[in-house]
């Protein structure tokens, strides 16, 4: 195999550099950009430098992102609570949902504050809870014909005690589920 001809090393310049002047060392690259061959006048008694960082400043009203993510708890839970009593089963995604929504809205609303988090996450406990006490009542309502309303308000203690009788690690693992959504809501938030 044969390769094309090279052309010849000139002595201390570079083969593929063409039709360049040689320069000295410390020549010029190119014309001055500044008027007059002067640098740019300096801020600062050394030079000046980058300025000082500006301070940080929390984003959002954290009172109002409180409200608001108690707000979207309780809708949440109102449409947790309907997925439970039309499927008769409970499901781990809406659970998530009901964390995710309940974060996402408190953060976008209170910012980054450490506190919108930390009441999401109750909040979004609550959530899940109210959700399932109304699909409680739902099934209870299908099942005996019982108001849902009157469920909720007048017989709530049996609603409540039938409730902590079907407790299990699913209950808690949607518990959980919850509290992930509401940090990651939050977080994807602010």
């Amino acid at each position: 195999m044969s390769y094309p001809a090279q052309p010849p090393q000139q002595p201390g310049g570079n083969p593929y550099a063409q039709n360049q002047p040689p320069q000295g060392f410390g020549a010029p690259q190119g014309p001055n950009q500044f008027p007059g061959g002067q640098f740019p006048p300096q801020q600062g008694q050394f030079g000046g430098g980058f300025p000082p960082p500006q301070p940080v400043r929390p984003s959002g009203n954290v009172g109002a992102g409180v409200l608001v993510g108690l707000l979207v708890a309780l809708v949440t839970a109102g449409i947790y609570g309907a997925v439970i009593g039309m499927l008769e089963a409970e499901v781990g995604y809406a659970a998530i949902g009901v964390g995710f929504l309940t974060g996402l809205a408190a953060g976008k609303v209170g910012g980054r504050s450490p506190a919108v988090m930390v009441f999401a996450s109750v909040f979004s406990l609550l959530g899940v809870y109210l959700g399932q006490m109304l699909g409680m009542a739902i099934l209870v309502n299908k099942a005996m014909g019982a108001g849902v309303v009157s469920m909720l308000t007048e017989h709530f203690d049996l609603l409540n005690q039938g409730w902590k009788e079907e407790l299990d690690f699913m209950t808690f693992l949607f518990f959980a589920l919850a509290v992930v959504g509401a940090v990651s809501g939050a977080k994807k938030a602010s």
